[in-house]
C-alpha cells in the first residue's frame, strides 16, 4: 500500500522540504528524505538559514566561520559563503531528481537579501550574483513579488536565470508576477537563450492569509463573519490556481510554450496550520491537483505522510465555492486588498528582522574568532 506522500506525488504534485541546514545534508537525511517522503525540492529563506547557522547545538558551521574570520570576511560575506555552500550541496543532492523529471523538479530556492526587496537593480544584482556563484542548472532564485520585485523578476528570466516568486498573497499581484515571467522570456528570446533551461515557480501563501482573515473575522464577530473563519487561504490559492489556466491558456503564453517555455507552476507555501482547531495537513490534501508544488516544513510533512487523506484533486471544481467565500467576507465588511497588503508588508518586515538577526550573530561569531 502506498504511503499518502507517494499518492500525493501520483496526483502530480511535488513536494519541497521546507527548511534546510548543513547538518541535514551531511547525515543523508535529506537524500532519506527524497526516497522515504517523495520530496523532490527545497525551498530556503532567511530564518530557515538563521535558525540552521545560530543553532547552538549545530557545529557543522565552525570551521568555516574560523576560516572565514581568518581572512577578515564581513558578517554579509560569510553568510553568503555559507547558505550558498548550503544550497549547492544540496542541488548536487537533488541532481538525479532534476535529471529524472525532465529537468522540473529537484530545485532548491536561496533567496536574495531581503534589504532588497523595494530595490529593483540590487535585487537584479544579487540574483545574477548568486547565479553565477552556485553555478548548477537547477537553483531557483528567490524573489519577493514586490512592486520593486516585479521588473526584477523579469530582468532576472531575460537574463536565464530560473526564478522563484516569493510572498505573493493577492490575485492582483500574481496576475502581475505573470505577466513579468511572460515579459522576462519574451526578452530571453530575442536574447537567443534556450526557453526550456528556463523555469520557475509563483510562491502562493496560504496559511497566513487565514491567520490574518480570521484574527479581522473574530473582530466582527457576528454569525456570518464567524461562519467564514478558515476559507479565505483555501479559496484565495483555489482562485490562484484558477488564474494561473486562465493566463497560461492564452495566446501569449501558448506562444512562448510552443518555442520550448516551461510554465510558471503554482507553489503553496505557508502549508504549516497555524490554528490548532484546524486539521494539521488541511493546506496539503485541500490544494491537491496536477502540475502545483507544496513546500511544507518538516513538521507538516511529516504529518501528511503519516496520516494525510489524498482524495483527488480538491481544486478544480471548487472556484464558485471560493468566489462566494470572497462575496462573504466583503459582505461582513472584511477588505481583503488591505489584508493582502498587511501579509506582505508583514512579510518583507518577518525576513529583514531574520535577515538581520543572522547577521548580527555571525558577526559576534566571527569576532570571537579572531
Amino acid at each position: 500500500m502506498s504511503t499518502p506522500t507517494a499518492q500525493l506525488a501520483a496526483a502530480g504534485v511535488s513536494i519541497w522540504l521546507d527548511d534546510l541546514s548543513r547538518t541535514r545534508i551531511s547525515s543523508g537525511n535529506l537524500a532519506e528524505l527524497i526516497e522515504s517522503r517523495n520530496v523532490t525540492g527545497v525551498t530556503t529563506n532567511p530564518t530557515i538559514f538563521a535558525g540552521a547557522i545560530t543553532n547552538p547545538n549545530d557545529t557543522s558551521y565552525d570551521a568555516q566561520v574560523k576560516e572565514l574570520a581568518a581572512s577578515g570576511a564581513s558578517a554579509e560575506d560569510a553568510v553568503f559563503a555559507a547558505t550558498t555552500q548550503d544550497v549547492r550541496a544540496a542541488l548536487d543532492v537533488f541532481r538525479p531528481v532534476w535529471e529524472a523529471s525532465g529537468h522540473v523538479d529537484g530545485r532548491v530556492s536561496i533567496e536574495v537579501s531581503p534589504d532588497l526587496a523595494h530595490d529593483t537593480d540590487g535585487t537584479v544584482a544579487q540574483a545574477k550574483q548568486l547565479w553565477k556563484e552556485i553555478d548548477r542548472p537547477n537553483l531557483l532564485v528567490k524573489i519577493p513579488a514586490t512592486k520593486a520585485g516585479l521588473p526584477a523578476i523579469t530582468e532576472a528570466i531575460a537574463a536565464g536565470i530560473s526564478v522563484n516568486v516569493t510572498l505573493i498573497f493577492s490575485l492582483e499581484r500574481y496576475a502581475d508576477v505573470i505577466d513579468a515571467y511572460l515579459t522576462g522570456l519574451e526578452r530571453a528570446h530575442s536574447g537567443d537563450f534556450e526557453l526550456s533551461s528556463i523555469h520557475s515557480v509563483a510562491s502562493f501563501f496560504v496559511s497566513r492569509v487565514d491567520s490574518e482573515t480570521d484574527k479581522r473575522l473574530s473582530a466582527i464577530g457576528t454569525d456570518a463573519a464567524n461562519a467564514l473563519k478558515s476559507k479565505a487561504g483555501l479559496a484565495n490559492a483555489r482562485l490562484a490556481f484558477e488564474l494561473f489556466e486562465q493566463k497560461f491558456g492564452e495566446k501569449r503564453a501558448q506562444d512562448l510554450l510552443k518555442l520550448g517555455a516551461n510554465l510558471q507552476r503554482p507553489l503553496w507555501a505557508s502549508t504549516g496550520v497555524k490554528d490548532p482547531a484546524l486539521p494539521d495537513t488541511l493546506y496539503v490534501t485541500q490544494l491537491v491537483t496536477k502540475g502545483v508544488v507544496n513546500t511544507m516544513p518538516e513538521k507538516t510533512l511529516e504529518a501528511t505522510f503519516d496520516h494525510a487523506e489524498i482524495e483527488g484533486d480538491t481544486i478544480r471544481g471548487g472556484y464558485d465555492d471560493a468566489r462566494a467565500v470572497f462575496a462573504g467576507l466583503k459582505e461582513v465588511g472584511v477588505d481583503f486588498d488591505d489584508v493582502t497588503q498587511v501579509l506582505e508588508d508583514e512579510g518583507v518586515a518577518k525576513f529583514i528582522d531574520s535577515w538581520h538577526d543572522l547577521l548580527g550573530q555571525v558577526a559576534q561569531a566571527l569576532e570571537t574568532q579572531r
